[in-house]
């Protein structure tokens, strides 16, 4: 009897991976990184627990491969497994078979990939335009900033030494006196950073 292997993937741990409706497989395999990622292991881990006769079921085919010639490798290996692969969304079904008995859905993968791919490149370049155009406007600020102002100065408020600070918070001592400078913080003797940084 053949096993249903699931492969499910989100390109972030804030995002649900619940959405990709496989929970009827017999195993799923579920990873939260990006597609472009080089070191994916749960999928290496589906690919090396598949056996002769499983059907592995994808969510769409973006959610398996990172590039067009990532996808014909990976769908070459399940084949070389001697699994099947099917394809929820596009209603794609690759066989054991030959290339030529599956000459239609060799095909059609070739276009769904090449036009996820071309997809995916102009979103970069309309991310790319809008940020250019931001820039020129005034209006972009780039990524948050990682380190929480207001802990910094509460800390500042409460008088306690920079490289507390630092240590607590897991930054330099430099970014205290960074941002002790930002918010105008008149910090005591003995708090200044020395001379010359």
């Amino acid at each position: 009897m053949s096993r249903k292997i699931g492969y499910r993937r989100v390109s972030s741990a804030e995002q649900n991976l619940e959405r990709q409706e496989i929970g009827y497989c017999d195993r799923v395999f579920e990873e939260k990184l990006s597609g472009s990622s080089l070191n994916r292991p749960a999928l290496e881990k589906m690919l090396e627990f598949l056996w002769e006769g499983d059907e592995v079921h994808v969510w769409s085919i973006d959610r398996l491969a990172r590039s067009m010639s990532d996808l014909l490798h990976i769908v070459q290996e399940i084949r070389n497994a001697g699994a099947s692969l099917y394809f929820i969304s596009e209603n794609l079904n690759f066989s054991v078979k030959s290339d030529e008995d599956d000459a239609a859905a060799v095909l059609q993968m070739h276009l769904l990939g090449a036009f996820a791919e071309f997809e995916r490149s102009i979103i970069r370049k309309r991310q790319r335009e809008g940020i250019e155009r931001a820039k020129a406007a005034g209006k972009y600020k780039g990524r948050a900033p990682s380190v929480s102002r207001q802990d910094v100065q509460r800390r500042l408020e409460l008088r306690l030494p920079v490289s507390q600070i630092a240590r607590e918070m897991k930054i330099s001592r430099s970014t205290v006196y960074a941002i002790a400078k930002e918010l105008k913080f008149t910090m005591r003797p003995g708090m200044q950073p020395p001379e010359g940084t």
